[in-house]
This record gives structure tokens, sequence and C-alpha cells, in this order.
């Protein structure tokens, strides 16, 4: 039995329309929430193994705005890419082509978010040229927001044991016969090792929703290739090497427990961008999108409204 969200009542205020695009071989899914015709669209971006429901607790508080929230390729409802890989290009290119496919009106400001994963996708796509930002070749987006940004090579940080463990463990399901690695990645007790590791908050009834979220969600991906090529992905990349390309404003939303990014590589990766504001969310790690979406929506809102008023 799944258990209710915490977030569910004010998500449920939230209007949503659903759709699909053809890009580059995927039929992507995607969920248009809040104001249609609002001046601000935000384009998220979910992090690995997630899909988008792992963002509606931040989007159930910007109902004001147009958030469109797609489920990358090979994960959630969305299919694989047939015409490029799952790494960084390639969901770089992906994302570009997303956004111009959204044929989004001219004169609204586009913003992109992304989550953990997301962050280096929405960071790889800009720097590399890739556009993601109002139709048509070379676009860029008005800012950029990334929550829980991967600011430095993922063996670097305070639980690089684990990032090793979990290298093992993906080079395991790799080699094992097709069947026995599938099973592998989509293991429960895996899975629910991993939640409880990240999850910091000290309520039970939220812990127990964040737990079910992952059982639920977090192994919906299309096959093994695609996870295991999303993770060499995750792990091969980070914000740090693209940042000082990325011209627009940027928000980054960290938190002071990050067992995968710590708080001073956060401040560190702040300096490499040419303007970026840094907001530290206390008592969290990295599922600032479960644990602590009021206060990042807070910050999101503060940080759109003041590039309103610029």
């Amino acid at each position: 039995m799944s258990v209710t969200s915490p977030y569910a009542a004010a998500l449920e205020r939230v209007a949503v329309r659903e759709g699909a695009l053809s890009i580059l071989g995927s039929t992507t899914r995607f969920w248009d929430y809040g104001d249609p015709d609002s001046a601000t669209t935000l384009v998220l971006v979910h992090g690995f193994r997630g899909d988008h429901h792992g963002l509606e607790p931040v989007v159930a508080q910007l109902g004001g705005l147009r958030m469109v929230s797609p489920d990358l390729p090979g994960f959630g409802e969305s299919t694989p890419m047939t015409e490029a890989p799952h790494d960084i290009d390639g969901y770089g290119r992906w994302l570009g082509e997303f956004v111009a496919g959204l044929d989004l009106p001219a004169g609204g400001r586009v913003i992109l978010l992304g989550h953990s994963f997301g962050s280096i996708v929405v960071a790889g796509s800009l720097a590399e040229g890739s556009g993601a930002g109002r139709s048509g070749a070379g676009a860029r987006p008005d800012a950029v927001v990334l929550v829980n940004p991967i600011g430095q090579p993922a063996l670097e940080g305070p639980r690089g044991v684990f990032t090793r463990l979990a290298i093992f463990y993906y080079w395991l399901a790799a080699a094992l016969p097709e069947r026995l690695g599938f099973a592998l990645l989509r293991n429960r007790v895996i899975v629910r090792v991993m939640s409880m590791a990240m999850a910091k908050t000290r309520d039970a009834s939220l812990r127990r929703w964040i737990h079910d979220e992952h059982d639920r969600y977090f192994s919906a991906f299309s096959d093994r290739r695609v996870v295991l090529e999303a993770f060499r992905a995750s792990v091969s990349h980070d914000v740090s090497e693209y940042a000082a390309r990325i011209p627009e404003r940027t928000l980054l939303v960290a938190a002071d427990k990050d067992d995968i990014t710590p708080i001073a590589a956060e401040y560190r990766l702040q300096t490499l961008f040419p303007q970026a504001e840094l907001v530290v969310i206390p008592d969290v790690g990295h599922l600032i999108h479960y644990e602590t979406p009021v206060t990042a929506a807070d910050a999101i809102r503060r940080f759109l409204a003041e590039g309103a008023d610029a």
C-alpha cells in the first residue's frame, strides 16, 4: 500500500496536462503543470533513476507558474533514445530539442531547472551550445536553477566509498546475464538501503513516504543498457566542468548535509559561474525536493521575482 504524500493537497490545487514529443527516437512523455498562460515557464529535469514524480513536491509550491516536467528518455514513461547515447551529450541534445519542441511563446521567460543528475544535464546542454531556451537553434534560457547540484566528481564526495560501492554494483549488473543484471538493478533491498542512507529527516512519516517514493519510482527504467549508460555519465561528469560557460543568472540550491557534494564544494562551484547565487538549506541532504520543497520553492520564487524586476 502506498503512503500518502504530505504534499498531496497542495499538488491537487495545481492543474496538470499531459503530452508527448518524439525526440531523437524517444517518445518523451511530459507533464505540464500550473498556469498555461503564465509569462514564466520552468522546464524541470529530474535526477538519475527518477522520473517527473520526484519534483512534484516543488511543483506543488509554485502553482502560479507554468512548469513542464518530462521523464528523461529511458526512465519513467519515456522510451529510450535511438539516435543518441544516454550520456551527457545525448541528454543535452535531447533537452535542447525538447524545449524547442514545446514551441513556447515569444516574449515569455524560460527557466531551466535541474536536480542532481539533472543539474549536470542542464549545465552540459547549455555549456555545449545545445540551446534549451526558446524555440530556434541556439536559443538560450533566461535563467537557470540547479537543486542539489553535483558540484565535484562523485568519488571526491564525503561518502566516496559509497560511490565506489555503487560503481561496483553497476559493474556487476553489467557483467551478469541480462535477466540477473536487470533483477539486481531493481532489487528492492538495495533501493531501500540507498533511500535510508540519503534521507536525513527525523520525521518518521516523512521518511516512510520518501522510502515509498523510491520503491515506486526508482526502478522505473526501460532496460539495463539505459541505466548503465546514464550511471556512467553521472559519475564521469559534474557541473563544475561546465559552469564557466553558462552566462545566465543561476541559482544554486544546496544542502549542508549532502553526501554527494559537500557544502564547501558548492561554495567553490558558485565562484565558477559568471553570475550565480547560492542558497544553502540546513539539516537536509541530497533530497531537498522531498524533505524541504517549500524552502526550495521560496528561494526559486524570490530568484524569479528578482529577475523579473531586473
